[in-house]
């Protein structure tokens, strides 16, 4: 079943590291199988959503997802991202 990686940005307190983190986890995620769907600034926020980057990426399963996720390559990623943002990530899976 498909899955979704959605993470939510509610703050980029250091955009050096945000960069880092994003020249290493782009490509990781990619070659992990996943398809990145949308990937920039809300264009708008209902009820209580802050606006904030978002990005959501396809993945063909949950398990590849986490094994994405969990990976030295992504692990390496969240390295270099070090603290320098306050965001949201989780994994849903798809409707079939």
């Amino acid at each position: 079943m498909t899955a979704y990686w959605i993470s939510t940005y509610n703050e980029i307190l250091d955009p050096a590291k945000m960069a880092a983190y994003a020249e290493i986890a782009g490509p990781v995620l990619t070659e992990a199988g996943g398809t990145y769907l949308a990937r920039d600034q809300s264009a708008h926020t209902w009820e209580d959503a802050r606006e904030g980057r978002v990005v959501i990426i396809r993945f063909d399963s949950v398990e590849q997802a986490v094994e994405a996720h969990d990976s030295p390559a992504y692990q390496a990623a969240l390295a270099a991202l070090d603290g320098g943002v306050r965001r949201e990530v989780r994994i849903v899976p798809g409707v079939e």
